[in-house]
């Protein structure tokens, strides 16, 4: 098994209400309207991916995120694909659908930040630590 953690911050104005995706990002603040932002403050972008991590998601790899706030704890399940790029410098993106950008690190989610616990969101909106953990599936 293949795991690698990325960190961040919860953040007062994190409401996870996007149907489709969620999102980390690098960035220090957000604004209301930012509604996939699920931590703030991570420590990379998709461009600061492990290089071995990337190449896996590139194979179309299944991959499990876990995400944890305070005790709490969202799984979702997404996919890899050939066309992802990992190029953008500070967010880190999941989507439901197949749609790739520079952001998107998986696809084909069976959850986007709407679907998480508010049990959990009410623990991302405090500044507590929020860990990303990426398992690949084999």
């Amino acid at each position: 098994m293949m795991k690698w953690i990325i960190r961040a911050r919860g953040h007062p104005n994190i409401t996870a209400k996007h149907p489709t995706t969620f999102m980390l990002t690098m960035e220090k603040e957000i604004g209301p309207r930012a509604d996939c932002v699920v931590g703030v403050q991570a420590e990379t972008g998709a461009a600061g991916l492990d290089q071995n991590l990337k190449k896996l998601l590139k194979s179309g790899a299944t991959v499990k995120l876990l995400i944890s706030c305070g005790g709490v704890r969202e799984e979702v399940l997404a996919k890899g694909h050939p066309s992802l790029s990992f190029d953008h410098p500070t967010d880190i993106v999941v989507r439901k659908s197949s749609y790739t950008c520079g952001r998107t690190i998986a696809i084909l989610a069976d959850k986007g930040a709407a679907d998480f616990s508010r049990e959990l969101v009410e623990k991302l909106q405090h500044p507590n630590e929020v860990l990303l953990t990426i398992e690949i599936l084999l």
